[in-house]
């Protein structure tokens, strides 16, 4: 199939790249000239600016792809520039468990159906995370329904190529004994590994599904056992305080993500106990300074 990836280049877009790859796909991707890739000739490239319609035209106008895979559509106002110059089978937007208004143990698609929300026209900044991001879904159903479209839905994608440094944070300032304000210490949350983050999109390429689904892995985990592994690993103490530097995972509440419409579609992720505590290892060792950051 032929493929168009847009911000494809960074952390777990390159997993959807590399598994495209494998099936022999043939892969083109977006860029605005300043990543780098290690594809050399197995990829093509197109240079274009997704928020600017003119652009996008200019690059690839009335160009046909079979999958248009699309990581950065932050808002509402990024679907016309594309959909409107390009045509395709199939539309994959990554999308977010922060479209769920209120998140809770085996969230469901169905709790956030873009064509029910009220659409308004937005950038990235205009509203939090959340809210952008629904709009984004909202604007691809309800003005180009008729593109076969998929919403990919997923909670915090971490992994030791974390760009964010997020897990990071916190054993960081276990390890130096710095004080963090966290305001969700004890609740349990979802979270998905960056190579399947990847995989997965990659995998829905050519699967006779539309609508949203969400990914993640079995099983949730609160920074409460976060922080005990770290101190348990490095005899160091985390220091909480509200005066402390904010974390990042504050604001979530405790929730857990259905993946059984991604199941039914035959794809199992992996269990997050099983990985997790590798992952803080590596952290750990990063802080270290043993591992290239």
């Amino acid at each position: 199939m032929r493929i168009l990836m847009i911000g494809g280049t960074r952390y777990f877009g390159k997993y959807t790249i590399d598994a495209l790859l494998k099936e022999g796909h043939e892969v083109t991707i977006a860029i605005r000239g300043n990543a780098k890739d290690t594809y050399g000739e197995r990829v093509q490239r197109v240079k274009l600016d997704r928020a600017n319609g003119e652009s996008v035209k200019a690059a690839i106008g009335g160009q046909h792809y079979d999958v248009i895979i699309d990581k950065i559509a932050y808002g509402s106002n990024d679907i016309p520039p594309v959909l409107d110059h390009v045509t395709c089978d199939r539309y994959i937007q990554m999308s977010t468990t922060s479209v769920y208004v209120q998140k809770h143990k085996d969230t469901k698609e169905e709790e956030y159906m873009p064509e029910n929300w009220p659409l308004k026209w937005c950038s990235r900044n205009d509203y939090d995370y959340g809210e952008t991001k629904r709009q984004a879904e909202a604007a691809l159903v309800q003005v180009y329904g008729a593109t076969q479209s998929v919403m990919v839905r997923y909670p915090f994608v971490v992994g030791e190529d974390d760009y964010s440094k997020r897990t990071l944070f916190y054993v960081q300032h276990v390890m130096e004994e710095k004080p963090m304000y966290i305001d969700n210490v004890d609740e349990q949350m979802g979270f998905i590994r960056s190579d399947e983050a990847g995989d997965f999109i990659a995998y829905l390429a050519d699967k006779d599904f539309t609508g949203p689904v969400n990914g993640a892995a079995y099983g949730t985990a609160s920074v409460r056992e976060i922080l005990d592994y770290v101190e348990e690993k490095t005899g160091k103490k985390a220091i909480l305080s509200e005066d402390g530097e904010p974390a990042p995972y504050n604001g979530e509440c405790a929730y857990s993500i259905n993946v059984q419409k991604a199941e039914a579609l035959g794809y199992r992720f992996s269990t997050l106990k099983d990985w997790l505590y590798d992952l803080l290892d590596a952290c750990i060792r990063e802080a270290k300074g043993e591992i290239a950051k």
